[in-house]
C-alpha cells in the first residue's frame, strides 16, 4: 500500500468551491473534483451546468458518484492531520482554550461557536445560522473560534511556519494596520499640501497675469500716446510747411501781378507813341533802352514744396522712442530672470579631448592638440563641446557667459540624450537650443530653420534663461540689456544641461575662453 505512505499536499484535497477538505468527493466528466453537496448546490443555483474550474458546459447534468479512491485518500489525510495536530505547539493549545465572544451580539456577549475567514467575524449559535442556511454564505470557510487562521499551518507542508496565538497575531496586524494607516494619512496630508501649494501657485499665477496685463496696458498706452503724438507732430509739420509754401507763393503772385501791371502800362504808352505822325515828338518821347523799367528775373524762381523724409524722420523718432521703451522693458525682464541664476561648472567627463578647462571649471579654451582621455559615453568625440555638470528637469534657471575676444562660439542648453559621437546639427529637433557666432560678426539662432540675427552691438556677455515648464529658452545681451533671441513653445521631456562650444583656436585668433560668470 504505497499510497498509505505517501500523502500529497493539502491543496489536492481542498474543494475549490467551499475551500475545505473534500466531503464525499465526486468527479466531473472533465476530471475535476468537488464535494458532492458543493457541486450539487452550485448547479442548483446556476443557469447552466458547467464545471466551476474549466467552465466546460454539460448539455445534461452528469450523474455524480462518490470517487472512492479520492475519498480514501482524504480519509487518510484527515487521520494524518489529526495526529499531527494533536502534537501542535502549546501556543495553539492556549489558543484553543480561550473563550471567544460573538462579535455581533450587542448586549451580553455570547460564546462564539465559529469564526468566518471570509467575514473575519466570530459568531454565536444564533448569528451563525445564516452561514449555515444561506447559499452564498455557506461557501464561506468556518473555523473554530480563536484557532489559527490557517488550520494546516502546524502540519503538512506548512509545519515550518511560525505559529502565534490569534490574539497576538491580531495585535500585530492591528499595529501593522495602524502603521499603514499612518503612512496613508501621511500620503493624504502630502497630497493635501500639494493641493494647497497648487492653489497658491494658481493665485500667484493670477496675480502675475494681472500684473503682466497691467504692465502691458501701461506700456502699450504709452506707446499709443507716442504714436498719436508722432502723428500729430507729423501733420502739424506738414501743415506748417504747406502754410509757409502758400504764403511764399502768394508773395510771388502779388509781385508778379505788380510787374504785369507796370508792363501793361508801358505797353499802352508804347502803342500810343507808335501811332504818332510827329517825328520830332516820337524821338523825344521814347525813353532810351537803359531807362526801361527793371523787372525781376523769374527764370530760377519756382514753388516746389518737398515733404521727402518727413514721414521717415517721424517714424525714426518713434522708433527711437520704442527702442528706449524696449530697453526699459528688457532691463526689467533681465532683472527678473537673473533671480533664477545658478552656479554652473563644466563637466570634464563630457569635454572634447582638444578642450582645456580651467581648474575651477569656469573657463573652457579651444586647444590645438587632443589630450589622451578616456572615451566614455558622456564625452564629445567629434565636435569641441562640453556640458555643464548641473542638470535641470523642472523650474527656471539662468546663467551668463563672457564671450569677449571671441571670433566664434555657440552655446545654450541641450537635452541629456544628444548624440555626442557624431556631427549632429544644432537644432531643437536634435536636442539643442543654441545661438552662435561665426566670422566675428555673423550671429544665428539655430532653430530648426536657422535665423540670422541683426544685433545693434556685439555682445560681450550673454545671459541664458530657461523656463522648463513654459518651454522657453531666451538669450540676452547683458550689457546692452537687449533680447537676442527666444525659443518658444519648446517641449522638454528630459534633463537639460548647459552646453558650450568655444570654437576652434584658428591659429590663436579665437584663443580666448568662454567664461562662466560667478552668479
Amino acid at each position: 500500500m504505497a499510497a498509505a505512505n505517501y500523502l500529497p499536499s493539502e491543496d489536492q484535497f481542498l474543494c475549490s468551491i467551499c475551500l475545505d477538505v473534500f466531503t464525499d468527493p465526486v468527479s466531473t466528466p472533465c476530471g475535476h473534483n468537488f464535494c458532492k453537496n458543493c457541486i450539487t448546490e452550485y448547479w442548483n443555483t446556476s443557469n447552466r451546468c458547467l464545471c466551476p474550474m474549466c467552465n466546460k458546459v454539460f448539455i445534461t447534468r452528469p450523474e455524480m458518484h462518490v470517487n472512492t479512491f479520492i475519498s480514501e485518500m482524504v480519509a487518510q489525510f484527515k487521520q494524518s492531520t489529526q495526529q499531527k495536530a494533536s502534537s501542535s505547539s502549546s501556543s495553539q493549545q492556549q489558543c484553543d482554550k480561550q473563550e471567544i465572544s460573538c462579535d455581533v451580539c450587542t448586549g451580553t456577549k455570547l460564546k462564539a461557536l465559529k469564526s468566518c475567514l471570509v467575514c473575519l467575524v466570530s459568531y454565536c449559535e444564533t448569528h451563525l445560522e445564516p452561514h449555515l442556511t444561506m447559499p452564498g454564505l455557506r461557501r464561506h470557510q468556518l473555523i473554530n473560534p480563536k484557532t489559527c487562521v490557517c488550520m494546516l499551518c502546524t502540519v503538512s507542508d506548512h509545519k515550518t511556519h511560525e505559529v502565534v496565538p490569534l490574539k497576538e497575531g491580531y495585535k500585530e496586524k492591528k499595529a501593522e494596520l495602524a502603521k499603514k494607516e499612518a503612512e496613508i494619512q501621511q500620503m493624504i496630508q502630502k497630497r493635501q499640501q500639494k493641493i494647497q501649494e497648487i492653489k497658491r501657485s494658481i493665485n500667484l499665477s493670477v496675480k502675475d497675469a494681472d500684473r503682466a496685463i497691467a504692465e502691458g496696458v501701461q506700456v502699450f498706452t504709452a506707446l499709443k500716446r507716442s504714436v498719436e503724438r508722432g502723428q500729430v507732430d507729423l501733420i502739424n509739420t506738414v501743415k506748417a510747411k504747406q502754410k509757409t509754401t502758400t504764403k511764399m507763393a502768394e508773395g510771388f503772385i502779388k509781385e508778379l501781378e505788380q510787374e504785369i501791371s507796370e508792363l501793361m502800362k508801358r505797353r499802352t504808352e508804347l502803342e500810343r507813341l507808335s501811332h504818332s505822325e510827329n517825328q520830332f515828338h516820337l524821338l523825344r518821347s521814347v525813353p532810351p533802352v537803359k531807362a526801361a523799367p527793371l523787372t525781376k528775373d523769374w527764370t530760377e524762381v519756382s514753388i516746389c514744396p518737398s515733404y521727402e523724409g518727413t514721414v521717415v524722420r517721424a517714424v525714426s523718432q518713434l522708433e527711437e522712442t520704442l527702442s528706449e521703451q524696449m530697453k526699459k522693458l528688457v532691463e526689467a525682464e533681465l532683472r527678473k530672470v537673473q533671480q533664477y541664476a545658478v552656479d554652473v561648472t563644466l563637466d570634464p567627463d563630457t569635454a572634447h579631448p582638444a578642450l582645456i578647462l580651467s581648474g575651477d571649471r569656469k573657463k573652457v579654451y579651444p586647444g590645438d592638440v587632443k589630450q589622451n582621455l578616456p572615451n566614455n559615453p558622456k564625452r564629445f568625440s567629434l565636435n569641441p563641446c562640453v556640458l555643464g555638470e548641473q542638470s535641470f528637469s523642472s523650474g527656471r534657471f539662468y546663467f551668463e557667459v563672457q564671450v569677449q575676444g571671441k571670433t566664434e562660439w555657440d552655446f545654450g542648453v541641450a537635452r541629456e540624450s544628444i548624440n555626442r559621437k557624431q556631427d549632429i546639427p544644432l537644432s531643437p529637433e536634435d536636442g539643442y537650443w543654441t545661438v552662435w557666432l561665426r566670422k566675428r560678426n555673423k550671429y544665428k539662432a539655430l532653430n530648426n530653420i536657422p535665423v540670422s540675427l541683426s544685433l545693434r552691438s556685439q555682445p560681450q556677455k550673454v545671459g541664458v534663461f530657461v523656463d522648463y515648464e513654459e518651454g522657453l529658452v531666451s538669450f540676452y545681451d547683458v550689457d546692452a540689456a537687449a533680447l537676442i533671441y527666444s525659443f518658444t513653445g519648446c517641449s522638454f521631456t528630459e534633463k537639460l544641461f548647459p552646453y558650450f562650444n568655444p570654437g576652434l583656436n584658428e591659429g590663436g585668433k579665437n584663443s580666448a575662453p568662454l567664461v562662466l560668470s560667478h552668479m
